[in-house]
């Protein structure tokens, strides 16, 4: 069996690692001519460090980011509305890190090319089409000039392609990114560890600003100054979303933030420092049912483009590499494969981005925001128990697929 694996993000390059250790060949085709650190930050939950770990590069991946010890939720006037602890802390096997993407991406195309070999990830080349006959796909691909590359036959196709696959638009010619008004701004800031140095945030609600925020690397200058994610964000009237292909403006959003200077972190100072300012709008895409069409499915941010809450997209990708290997190493026809892999993870997939628009991790700040009515309070046991708030933390992460319980099976 010979797999073309289309796109060589953390999907792609996890399936090509799940693949040869069954000892099923396979080749990934990435778009971009380089593979380059590129990115914010990413937050490696619990179950994804599971996978990451049985393709043997969790350790470097903790190395390379920071673990988290807590996750900490303040409304917009910087009080603590609840908190919890994270990783190995909460009693998990596995850590839970805060990484840079670019960082996470080199680590596994590095093991990629040290396990499969120098030629198995092959760049500059853009996925244009395919065609399938009764016995394997043809690929076509161009490189960044435009000219047209050898066509590549396989046994199968999996795309993954991210959430603008081509191959994902071959198969649903009408697709289209759902958009809810949200949109958000991204930076990375160098300063001195917030709260204990390995605290992640969520502050305020979308309504009337948020922001994430997590250290990715630490002591990132020799002086004891981390490298600080955070992420704006803030749903508005309108419905024109943000240009993802352009930088971020600091004055399209930082009014919103110019007052948030509570006793431990000034979040205006921090956005202003930034190194850069991206700009996102927050989309994801309606579940599809079918993955799977003969030799061809989706994986990934090509099956289920889901909103950057609770930090779940990574950890699915991943738990779609191995669930997808697993599949093509048990049976021999492709087809068919392919459809035992859709009927495990589509139903999956398909909860969890809906979880993530209707009540996702941070639901605990705009519950709150509800019943205090948008102002300090004095005493939040008067308005919501600290036991009513774990229960909606535990209620995502079920979910979501990282309650203990799930990790450990």
């Amino acid at each position: 069996m010979n797999i073309a694996i289309v796109g060589g993000g953390i999907c792609g390059l996890s399936l090509a690692m799940n693949l040869h250790g069954h000892g099923i060949a396979c080749r990934v085709y990435e778009r971009a001519p380089e593979i380059k650190e590129l990115g914010v930050g990413i937050t490696v939950l619990p179950h994804a460090m599971r996978e990451f770990e049985a393709l043997g590069v969790g350790a470097e991946v903790l190395k390379t980011g920071i673990e988290n010890v807590e996750s900490c939720f303040f409304n917009r006037f910087g009080q603590l509305i609840y908190k919890e602890p994270r990783g190995k802390l909460a009693g998990y096997k596995y850590p839970e890190a805060g990484i840079h993407r670019g960082r996470l991406h080199l680590i596994l195309y590095k093991a990629a090319l040290a396990r499969l070999g120098a030629d198995s990830v092959a760049t500059d080349h853009e996925c244009v089409g395919y065609e399938e006959d009764e016995n394997g796909v043809t690929l076509q691909f161009k490189d960044s000039t435009g000219k047209m590359r050898e066509p590549v036959r396989a046994d199968a196709v999996i795309a993954c392609d991210g959430i603008n696959s081509t191959i994902r638009k071959k198969l649903y010619p009408n697709d289209a990114i759902a958009f809810a008004g949200i949109n958000t701004w991204r930076g990375v800031t160098k300063r001195k560890p917030i709260l204990t140095g390995r605290s992640y945030m969520r502050v305020g609600s979308i309504l009337t600003g948020k922001m994430v925020i997590y250290p990715i690397i630490d002591n990132v200058d020799g002086e004891g100054n981390q490298l600080i994610n955070w992420m704006a964000e803030i749903k508005q009237d309108t419905f024109e979303k943000n240009d993802w292909n352009k930088k971020g403006d600091l004055k399209d959003f930082h009014a919103i933030y110019a007052s948030w200077k509570f006793d431990w972190l000034d979040v205006a100072d921090m956005i202003e420092k930034s190194e850069f300012i991206l700009e996102y709008p927050m989309v994801d895409k309606d579940p599809v049912d079918q993955w799977t069409f003969g030799r061809a499915t989706l994986a990934g941010d090509a099956a289920h483009p889901m909103y950057p809450r609770g930090s779940n997209g990574a950890a699915q990708a991943a738990i779609d590499a191995r669930t997808l290997a697993d599949c093509l190493a048990a049976e021999k026809d492709p087809r068919k494969a392919l459809k035992d892999y859709e009927a495990k993870r589509a139903p999956v997939a398909a909860k969890i981005v809906r979880t993530n628009r209707e009540h996702p991790p941070d639901f605990i700040n705009i519950k709150v925001e509800e019943l205090v009515g948008d102002k300090p309070f004095k005493n939040l046991d008067d308005h919501i128990t600290q036991d009513e708030l774990r229960k909606l933390s535990d209620d995502y992460k079920k979910a979501a697929g990282f309650a203990l319980a799930d990790v450990a099976r």
